[in-house]
């Protein structure tokens, strides 16, 4: 049976932005879909930077990919999976992500 912790409010997501919270001692950008009203999480560390500032990234669509830009060096991350779509080989972790009432969770 999977475990899922509490992250934050819905409510404190705005549509097509990203806030980081602490999980597990990991920093984690998460952003919410404005499109889609779907909540997606990330690691919050850009490993080409070498910075946690992939929750101040900005959303976009990448062929029908949803995506967002690091603000460092502008690759793309894939918000579902995590992959960075220029080097594969830098992809972060992508966690999953259910929201429960007004509540966004993490699977621990």
């Amino acid at each position: 049976m999977s475990e899922w912790k509490d992250i934050c409010k819905l409510t404190d997501l705005a549509a097509n932005t990203g806030v980081c919270a602490l999980h597990n001692g990991e920093q984690v950008a998460i952003f919410l879909d404005g499109k889609e009203q779907k909540v997606h999480a990330i690691s919050n560390f850009d490993p080409i930077g070498k910075a946690n500032v992939l929750s101040r990234g900005i959303i976009g669509d990448i062929k029908g990919r949803l995506v967002v830009a690091s603000p460092l060096y502008k690759q793309h991350f894939c918000l579902e999976t995590g992959e960075c779509l220029e080097e594969p080989e830098n992809s972060v972790k992508a966690y999953q992500v259910r929201v429960e009432g007004d509540v966004v969770q993490l699977q621990a």
